[in-house]
């Protein structure tokens, strides 16, 4: 049994959502009903959008809890990547929810990872949210992007360009197999990844207060966690679509921009060919377990975190 996220009904995702069978619930029904449901911001940052709201609500969804979104703006940024008037309608400032709490906080990757983490326009805006959530959110998953702004920010780490992006699909294995976030795992499992920078690995092994729970030696690391799961940090992306890293692909490729066949995705490596999804069910199983361990751990009365 799964419950719903609470999502505007006019939200593009919630219609996007519905016809895949995803439970949804409006906002207005959901005001009926006697119980407290996950309070749950999201900073989107994605080039995509409306893509990146429907792929993460899709995964929210698959719990027994309902969730109550918030979605997250950054006002110091003027964004190009959803319709006219989108941001302004569903989306809300950081500064708004300064004096607020939420049981959990997800911050995406960003298309700006070349830059240096200090000359990101929203950068001093991103780095305010980042010190509220350690007081006012009881577990933050930050993804990408979002996972390496959140370890230079929090602990010092810093990044370093590829050699050569890192695309395509990757086995990952799980360092912790007995924590919250990997119940149900196997041993070994897919993830997609796609970033031109990684963080030092080194470092974050040196840093007595992280915890490297999944990597691999293609990709490097892929999970770390702080404070006993209240920070997760995410470097790959195991809420894509089956069809995200091709349009990414042929993206790039109209742009001119030197890129390779994403590792692991196409059959026989041949772009004409439909991808296998072969990472869905930990991505939902990782989503899942994240939400369980919020609602188990989470004071009922968010004023007392």
């Amino acid at each position: 049994m799964s419950m719903p996220i609470k999502i505007p009904i006019a939200l593009p995702a919630y219609n996007a959502l519905r016809e895949e069978n995803v439970f949804v619930m409006a906002d207005i029904r959901a005001l009926q009903q006697d119980i407290r449901p996950l309070k749950v911001a999201i900073v989107n940052l994605m080039p995509t959008t409306l893509d990146t709201e429907v792929q993460l609500l899709r995964l929210l969804s698959n719990s027994p809890l309902q969730v109550d979104i918030t979605f997250l703006r950054m006002g110091s940024h003027e964004s190009h990547n959803a319709p006219p008037g989108h941001l302004e309608r569903f989306y809300i400032s950081s500064e708004r929810i300064l004096n607020s709490r939420f049981d959990g906080l997800i911050i995406t990757g960003a298309p700006v990872e070349i830059l240096d983490f200090e000359k990101v326009d929203y950068w001093d805006e991103l780095a305010t949210v980042l010190d509220y959530s350690s007081n006012n959110v009881w577990s933050t998953l930050h993804i990408c992007w979002g996972a390496q702004a959140g370890l230079y920010h929090r602990y010092s780490i810093p990044k370093r360009t590829l050699d050569q992006k890192l695309f395509g699909i990757f086995p990952h294995h799980v360092n912790e197999r007995h924590t919250a976030l990997f119940r149900g795992f196997d041993d070994e499992f897919l993830a997609p990844q796609s970033r031109h920078t990684e963080s030092d690995r080194k470092v974050i092994a040196a840093t007595s207060a992280l915890s490297i729970q999944s990597e691999t030696a293609e990709a490097g690391v892929f999970i770390v966690t702080a404070k006993d799961g209240r920070e997760i940090y995410v470097t790959g992306h195991l809420e894509y679509d089956p069809l995200t890293l091709d349009r990414e692909y042929h993206r790039d490729l109209g742009k001119g921009l030197p890129i390779a066949i994403p590792k692991n995705y196409y059959p026989d490596d041949d772009p004409s060919k439909t991808p296998v999804v072969r990472w869905r069910a930990h991505a939902h199983l990782f989503f899942s377990n994240w939400l369980n361990y919020v609602y188990q751990e989470t004071p009922y009365n968010l004023e007392e975190l």
